[in-house]
């Protein structure tokens, strides 16, 4: 699958507006260290703390309304579970997401409390898709 400049112009269309402008950043200090020009992009200013937001939202608006009410599984130990449930809760859907028993603890919260539902597991020892199949098999979710 490749992705074209029209991917990438109609992802950024959809999360207009829902997305943050991150800018690039840079500190004469650094540049002067390193002998460059350094640029970064604090997505941390970003919803949610991680660019995940970005492709979570992008995902999910593509999906077709009629099928998107039904809701959305994931699977994440943090970053891309935070952007889903922010991105669900905005869509004014239901989210479940499978999160690993030692996913941290501040990062399950964050999903929890905007709404989404999460499905701990052993990331060693349990079959994560058994566990959300459930909620896939009764039409209830979009994966």
């Amino acid at each position: 699958m490749s992705i074209s400049i029209e991917d990438i112009r109609a992802a950024a269309t959809r999360i207009a507006g829902e997305a943050r402008r991150t800018h690039f950043m840079e500190t004469a200090a650094l540049n002067a260290r390193l002998g460059g020009r350094v640029l970064f992009k604090p997505e941390v200013l970003q919803r949610t703390g991680s660019f995940k937001f970005r492709g979570a939202y992008n995902c999910i608006a593509r999906i077709p309304d009629a099928e998107r009410r039904r809701g959305v599984v994931a699977f994440s130990s943090g970053n891309h579970a935070q952007g889903v449930a922010a991105s669900a809760a905005l869509f004014g859907i239901p989210a479940v997401i499978a999160m690993p028993a030692d996913a941290p603890a501040i990062k399950v919260g964050n999903v929890r409390a905007m709404g989404a539902a999460v499905i701990p597991f052993d990331r060693f020892g349990d079959d994560r898709e058994a566990l959300v199949a459930p909620y896939i098999e009764i039409g209830r979710a979009h994966v």
